[in-house]
């Protein structure tokens, strides 16, 4: 018993900070279905096209170049945000936008399309084998404990929880106060609304994707720098984690998606200590199960009401 508080608080930590990754993705998602009801499937690679950039910089720059650590973590993510905001605009031009006023099912065939093409596009470009990340952040925070036993914090991790904390921070205000933002919130209450009031809602839609993918890439470059490899395939299953997070938390509400990631993180990384590595996914979607029995809106998700 003397083990269980240190195990656990190591835990606890490992998991705040998959969550946190977790919580980047899921907001895009619930940022384009709370803007024009539908998902974008494609989402999760441009999460893998962003830690990818995020190694070509590293590579540009190189690892013995001299330049501050922070420095170089900085320029990876501000590369990774501009390349991949110009991919989620892409993505809304090319398969959203035309398929916009069709069936969903149409929209939904037009994004998993996306996705399957963004994949051979980086496997072509950059090779499906794994590659190797430098390690640019080792060693970590040591809190003693009990028994002799350390809770170890990486600073890896460490920068995952601050950035994602200052990025959430960043767009509640954004979306709050801002002009954007405003727009945002009116284009979600009522599309054709706004539209008649003057928003550009095209704008809107573009800046929703736009906003998403930066997002994402910024989970791109912070877990490929914390795992150490990558390949053209990461973007899959982890997009799936983040729209389950989406949906946990509320589709459609940014604090639900990021309650939601950090909820998922948690019961994965809990799930592989103290069950199995083998369970997590099942812990994971089974918890999805039981909120969709229980509360089909999500944890933070309201009841959509039918416009008459």
């Amino acid at each position: 018993m003397s083990d269980l508080i240190p195990q656990l608080t190591q835990q606890f930590f490992n998991g705040l900070s998959l969550g946190a990754i977790y919580a980047l993705i899921a907001i895009g998602y619930t940022m384009v279905y709370g803007i024009i009801g539908m998902i974008n499937f494609a989402h999760g690679e441009i999460y893998m096209i962003g830690a990818y950039v995020g190694l070509v910089t590293l590579t540009a720059f190189g690892t013995d170049s001299g330049l501050p650590v922070y420095f170089i973590i900085a320029a990876m993510l501000l590369v990774a945000m501009v390349v991949t905001g110009v991919y989620g605009y892409s993505v809304e031009r090319v398969a959203y936008r035309p398929v916009r006023g069709s069936p969903r099912l149409v929209a939904l065939i037009s994004a998993i399309g996306m996705s399957i093409f963004l994949q051979n596009w980086m496997a072509l470009g950059q090779g499906a084998r794994d590659m190797a990340v430098p390690a640019l952040l080792s060693g970590g925070v040591s809190i003693p404990m009990s028994d002799g036993f350390d809770v170890t914090l990486p600073y890896s991790r460490i920068v995952i929880i601050v950035v994602t904390v200052v990025l959430m921070v960043a767009l509640t205000m954004y979306i709050k106060h801002s002009r954007m933002g405003r727009a945002s919130r009116a284009c979600s209450q009522d599309m054709h609304m706004a539209g008649l009031l003057g928003i550009d809602t095209n704008k809107v839609i573009s800046f929703t994707f736009i906003l998403g993918a930066m997002l994402a890439a910024v989970g791109g470059v912070l877990i490929a720098v914390t795992i150490g490899k990558l390949n053209p395939f990461i973007g899959f299953i982890a997009g799936i984690k983040a729209f389950t997070a989406a949906v946990l938390g509320g589709i459609g509400s940014i604090p639900g998606a990021m309650l939601g990631g950090v909820l998922l993180g948690l019961a994965e990384t809990f799930a592989a200590a103290y069950i199995s590595s083998q369970y997590k996914d099942i812990v994971a979607f089974g918890l999805l199960v039981l909120i969709l029995l229980f509360r089909p809106t999500g944890l933070l998700g309201k009841p959509e009401v039918e416009k008459v």
